[in-house]
């Protein structure tokens, strides 16, 4: 195909992209969600025509900004970046180009600026050593070990296995252990080197002699020269005054050097030539226990084949719960809280091998120490001993394990920030109600950092969402619930889909193309979609999703009818649902019927409540009424609303009495709030269900308070302040610039676009 063919099918296939975009969806529904696909597939079989459509995109994102399409910018700037990543060589020109555009993004709001700051800085680098995006990318992703880079990402996939078919799960697994496969960290050394090569000396690189010379080498020389690289990219990316010529003279001695071992006489150019991009490190999860996220971000962090052996230990370190074994990590310390002792306190049950510790104490040690008579102790698993999570502490960018003894006089060394080597992206399939499982995991995990903090200076933590509906029935609703559409278990993704559009495109259209793609009959041509467009979609999410759209994490205080059983605490993301609750006793159930005939169905409520008024003013009010149910909505329907508002719907039951007698009409009660107390007055219980999930349900409550959920490191702070300014009720000190409330961040391509 000729340049100018290529040029115009190129084009035609941006412009079908871009109307897309504006709501004209394909004629093949099929399509939909895979333009930008199959556009990033045709450039990877041919990775010379990457600048073509390079320089369109340039110019469809200059026409973009002078016209009024700024809706297209972020869509063709990501797709523009990807492209940029993957291509064997740009010119300078072109990288100039567009470098000069993302500067111009500045001017605009969020979350242009913010998306145009990113890539200027990364284009900068690449400007000035070419390849650096793509050497970062597959170091991180894959682990690589490399001192000048030293960072590690890894993709966790969690999806409920009661939400989401077998077939489903199965399906995935497989996909994600399909696109691990030939991904050795050697084969991701030898990319890394070629890309580098290529990327800086152009059609000047024999790109196939340097496999040839690769592949015979040796694992330990082809990470010798993984490593001259790396060290020669990272150097001319942080030189102020580093020159594109100078790092390309670097490589080119670096090349020579690589291919002295190939015979006289074998170097044949053959032009461009694309290097693959490997599948990042991805792992599949069910997710079947509650600190099931915890543990796998601790492991992480320092795997389990990193620490020392388990038998090792003390069996006097062994029965501390895992967040109070991290307080014995210097680098950890906090206030200590109570620790709640599964000690007998029987002499003669401590069993004869756990009065030998491993490793003998000085006698200050033991002195300082509080003595006591060991008890049965809990074997527990590798993951919570002392040993394991010391050894995370001393990893790389922690504190040195023990203290220097300071001289008198001399001031103490300050100690090395604690630096964030890892980046956690956890991706979460299913719907609304696996975001509400998610929400209770964050917080468990905030109030566990700040009691013990372990993984928090350690670890970027990012979510993502992938919506996945099976189609089949709610069979986990509330009895009596019609809330059972596609649409109202996917508020959250439909929220973000209206926001960015870019997001709409190409994330929710996998809602109902995963479950198609997993119940396909076993066929080559599905193998084929499967195994590239899954991973690859979540791929491209994961590594071009930056922009966090925060939800507030609402809290709940449950109270039950039985004053003997304590009130209960949870936290909601997108919904609280109650109903009235059946009367079990016949007495009740007369009494309710009574009542039923007099006053209508339902029961009295009374309704405390702030309202939200404009001028973000406190105004509490107060009513009564009888209803049969509400909803609390914390997910609004258009992206303009507040994020932290609750959209409240009750339904009331309002008597009427007219010439034919008395009836009773239903009227639907709108409020905004952010608080909101309900007590039933005739002591008759409901039902709560939060996030649209049954297996979350309260039966037999009475009252409830509902308020955004705060922060757990605020609420420390506050209490530690409190203790020395007891008349002080508003936030000072360091309580002024913490984050107040809980928010759930979930990356999307852009954000809010307002």
């Amino acid at each position: 195909m000729e340049s100018a063919e290529v040029e115009s099918d190129i084009l035609r296939r941006v412009r079908t992209l871009l109307r897309e975009l504006d709501g004209h969806h394909p004629a093949c529904q099929s399509d939909r969600g895979m333009l930008r696909w199959t556009l990033h597939k045709k450039i990877d079989q041919n990775p010379s025509n990457s600048s073509i459509l390079v320089r369109i995109l340039v110019k469809e994102l200059e026409r973009a900004e002078r016209g009024d399409f700024r809706h297209y910018i972020i869509p063709l700037l990501h797709t523009l970046m990807y492209t940029f990543i993957k291509a064997p060589c740009i010119s300078h020109e072109l990288c100039s180009r567009v470098y000069d555009f993302c500067k111009k993004l500045l001017t605009l709001p969020k979350p242009f600026c913010t998306i145009g700051l990113d890539y200027a800085i990364r284009l900068k680098m690449e400007r000035t050593a070419p390849g650096t995006l793509y050497q970062r990318m597959v170091i991180s992703e894959q682990s690589l070990k490399s001192d000048p880079y030293p960072y590690q990402e890894k993709i966790f996939i969690f999806a409920d296995p009661e939400l989401l078919s077998e077939a489903i799960c199965n399906a995935l697994v497989t996909d994600t252990e399909a696109a691990q496969v030939s991904q050795s960290p050697r084969a991701c050394m030898c990319y890394v080197i070629i890309h580098a090569m290529q990327a800086a000396l152009g059609e000047g690189c024999d790109v196939s002699g340097l496999k040839r010379s690769l592949q015979d080498m040796p694992t330990s020389d082809v990470e010798h020269w993984f490593q001259q690289v790396v060290a020669a990219v990272e150097c001319a990316g942080h030189e102020v005054s580093a020159d594109r010529s100078q790092h390309a003279e670097r490589l080119e001695k670096i090349y020579h050097a690589v291919l002295s071992t190939l015979q006289a006489g074998d170097a044949s150019l053959g032009g461009l030539q694309g290097t693959p991009l490997p599948n990042p490190n991805i792992s599949f999860h069910l997710w079947t226990e509650d600190d099931q996220l915890w543990k796998e971000l601790v492991l992480f962090i320092r795997p389990l084949s990193q620490s020392c052996e388990p038998n090792c230990l003390s069996q006097d370190l062994e029965n501390f719960e895992i967040q109070d074994i991290i307080s014995d990590c210097e680098c950890c310390e906090q206030t200590r809280f109570s620790v709640l002792s599964t000690d007998s306190g029987i002499e003669r049950d401590l069993p004869a091998a756990a009065e030998e510790p491993c490793t003998p104490c000085s006698a200050e040690t033991e002195q300082s120490r509080l003595q006591r008579k060991g008890g049965i102790k809990k074997k527990q698993s590798p993951l919570e001993s002392v040993a394991f999570l010391q050894a995370g502490c001393n990893g790389p960018g922690a504190k040195p394990p023990a203290k220097p003894q300071r001289r008198p006089g001399i001031p103490p060394e300050p100690a090395a920030p604690l630096q964030r080597l890892h980046t956690a992206r956890i991706v979460l399939l299913g719907d609304d109600r696996i975001l509400g499982r998610l929400a209770q995991a964050y917080h468990s995990l905030r109030k566990r950092e700040t009691r013990r903090v372990f993984l928090t200076p350690r670890l970027n933590l990012q979510f993502y969402y992938v919506p996945v509906v099976t189609g089949q029935p709610n069979t986990l609703a509330v009895e009596d619930h019609a809330a059972t559409s596609q649409e109202e278990l996917c508020e959250v993704a439909g929220y973000l889909g209206r926001a960015d559009p870019w997001y709409e495109s190409n994330i929710n259209t996998l809602c109902h193309m995963i479950p198609k793609l997993a119940t396909m009959p076993s066929s080559p041509s599905k193998h084929l979609v499967t195994d590239l467009f899954i991973t690859d979609v979540i791929a491209y999410y994961v590594r071009m999703g930056i922009q966090p759209v925060c939800f507030q994490v609402y809290a709940v205080k449950i109270f039950f009818n039985d004053p003997a059983q304590e009130p209960a605490e949870d936290v909601f993301l997108t919904e609280l649902r109650t109903q009235v609750q059946e009367s079990i006793s016949h007495r009740e159930l007369s009494m309710t019927k009574k009542k039923m005939t007099l006053d209508g169905p339902g029961i009295d409520l009374t309704v405390t409540y702030r309202k939200v008024v404009v001028s973000d003013r406190a105004k509490e009010l107060t009513t009564s009424l009888r209803s049969t149910g509400l909803v609390m909505k914390a997910i609004p329907t258009d992206e303009a609303e507040d994020l932290v508002c609750l959209n409240v719907n009750i339904t009331e039951i309002v008597r009427i009495n007219n010439l034919s007698g008395r009836s009773f009409s239903a009227v639907a009660n709108r409020l905004k709030t952010h608080n909101i107390k309900i007590r039933s007055t005739e002591q008759r219980p409901f039902m709560v269900c939060l996030d649209k999930d049954s297996r979350r349900a309260y039966r037999n409550v009475i009252s409830m308070e509902v308020s955004p959920c705060l922060e757990p490191s605020y609420c420390l702070q506050k209490t530690r302040t409190m203790k020395f300014s007891l008349h002080e009720t508003e936030d000072v000190g360091l309580v002024k610039y913490l984050p107040k409330s809980l928010l759930l961040p979930i990356n999307t391509f852009a954000g809010v676009i307002q």
